[in-house]
């Protein structure tokens, strides 16, 4: 069978093709556990190389997801599985409204209609977020029942993505799921225009001895989950029985709060005696306006009763993003 990431070049998109490749078999739109032959990591720009590939063809293209054509020709196979993961994140969708409207949107359509041109139901995992929740009638702890009211375009359009999945499954033109993410931690490299790239950063920069600003008062608040245990969340998702999903295909891959100040601790308790760049306090509006409208808190009800993955805390996820990216 055929795999295919869109964002396949982005952090989780990359980690997730590595895992698949460590796996070796999915469950195929036939039903039946398959071996995975190839997989297709598409992006607006192309993928990093991996190395040992187990014998599996891994291809790597870039291009516009908003771009029906070059969709279809990326979802050429009927035993195929897509992880749709292809974004424009909250910061950058606040940015540019018809951006993100083009890629989130137009793009998970495309998706979703050239997976519903194929013969059978492809499973299709799309990447949701808590970000979907808001407006003044949020209460403090959202779960899976809960109304959203998202106050930001990324939002909105991760909201729509969760409904039509809903209604495109239930017409049996796919097997869809829809991943809905809390803030994941802890990304490598340089930051992205999430307004939740804070999160990572106030861990990786003082880590690579670089001074961070951190961009909200320390008693903010956010609901996070470490890489390793969300990739491990997305394969799970695919994994699952669709019957044990039931007709609402959204799930929140579970997580757990913290605040800014609990993150800046955790680091200073794992970091020993390891030398850190600096942390100091300074609000950004822009980045603090976005922060109020996402929930305080979060339950995990369903994706724990399902069997979702969950790590213990930041400690191992900090603890991971050493072994993983730092001493290397």
């Amino acid at each position: 069978m055929k795999v295919l990431i869109t964002g396949g070049a982005g952090f989780i998109g990359f980690r997730l093709a590595k895992k698949l490749i460590e796996l070796g078999e999915l469950t195929a739109p036939s039903g039946a556990v398959e071996k995975i032959d190839e997989i297709t990591l598409f992006d607006i720009g192309e993928a990093a190389d991996i190395e040992d590939t187990k014998g599996i063809k891994v291809t790597r293209i870039a291009g516009d997801i908003s771009d029906r054509a070059t969709v279809s020709r990326l979802i050429d196979r009927d035993d195929i599985s897509i992880f749709h993961l292809a974004s424009v994140v909250s910061g950058g969708g606040e940015k540019d409204f018809d951006l993100a409207m083009r890629v989130n949107l137009d793009g998970a359509i495309n998706v979703f209609e050239c997976a519903r041109a194929r013969t059978g139901k492809p499973r299709v995992v799309m990447t949701s977020s808590i970000a979907v929740f808001g407006g003044q009638h949020m209460p403090e702890v959202v779960g899976d029942t809960v109304k959203q009211g998202p106050q930001t375009t990324y939002g909105v359009t991760k909201s729509i993505g969760e409904l039509l999945t809903n209604d495109y499954t239930r017409k049996g033109f796919f097997d869809g799921r829809c991943a809905r993410l809390p803030t994941v931690i802890i990304r490598p490299g340089k930051p992205n225009a999430a307004a939740s790239s804070f999160v990572s950063g106030v861990f990786r920069e003082p880590l690579n001895g670089e001074d961070f600003k951190l961009p909200v008062t320390a008693d903010t608040v956010m609901q996070v989950a470490g890489y390793r245990s969300i990739v491990d969340g997305l394969i799970h998702l695919h994994e699952l029985d669709g019957a044990k999903i039931g007709i609402d295909r959204a799930i929140m891959l579970r997580g757990y709060t913290v605040s800014a100040q609990n993150m800046m601790d955790a680091l200073h308790r794992v970091a020993g005696d390891r030398t850190l760049g600096s942390i100091s306090v300074e609000p950004d509006p822009f980045i603090v306006d976005i922060c109020k409208t996402w929930p305080l808190d979060a339950s995990y009800e369903r994706a724990e009763a399902l069997g979702f993955p969950c790590d213990s805390g930041l400690d191992e996820v900090i603890n991971n993003f050493i072994e993983d990216y730092v001493d290397v």
